[in-house]
């Protein structure tokens, strides 16, 4: 697993580095969606947590929730577009849940994609993705997740 300045990311998972995305590929065709170590970090203390509802469309490159910390608000991107088939009701309880396993119990949406293999070549590889990160941490003076869980 890349650790990136305190940031883990697991090799099994896809990165939309820029936006700070990652995509686990399902079994039966969709894609769990998640904010990474270093989205949670930047952001801080998650206090809500607003996905769109299921049955709702998704485009590339549009927000598939609303995620607020007492530092931020903004959206999180989905680099593929489609149809939102479930939400993480516990994260919606409890938006802490992405702080405190990012990774696990606290990923944001399921999505049915229209067009996987587009969207999916312009993902990173998580054995891939340190030199994207390193670069993208220098660019927006991020040190890393050595204070964060």
């Amino acid at each position: 697993m890349p650790d990136v300045r305190g940031c883990h990311l697991p090799d099994e998972l896809l990165y939309d580095v820029e936006n700070h995305i990652w995509f686990k590929e399902l079994d039966d065709g969709t894609v769990k969606i998640g904010m990474t170590t270093v989205a949670t970090a930047m952001a801080g203390q998650l206090v809500a947590f607003t996905p769109k509802k299921v049955g709702r469309g998704v485009q590339a490159g549009k927000s598939c929730a609303t995620v607020e910390s007492g530092k931020w608000v903004g959206p999180a991107k989905s680099a593929a577009g489609g149809e939102i088939v479930a939400v993480n009701d516990d994260l919606v309880a409890k938006p802490a849940l992405a702080n405190e396993d990012p990774y696990g119990a606290g990923w944001l949406v399921i999505l049915k994609p229209e067009d996987w293999a587009t969207a999916k070549a312009t993902l990173t590889p998580g054995a891939q993705v340190a030199a994207k990160y390193e670069a993208k941490m220098d660019a927006d003076g991020f040190a890393g997740c050595a204070c964060s869980p």
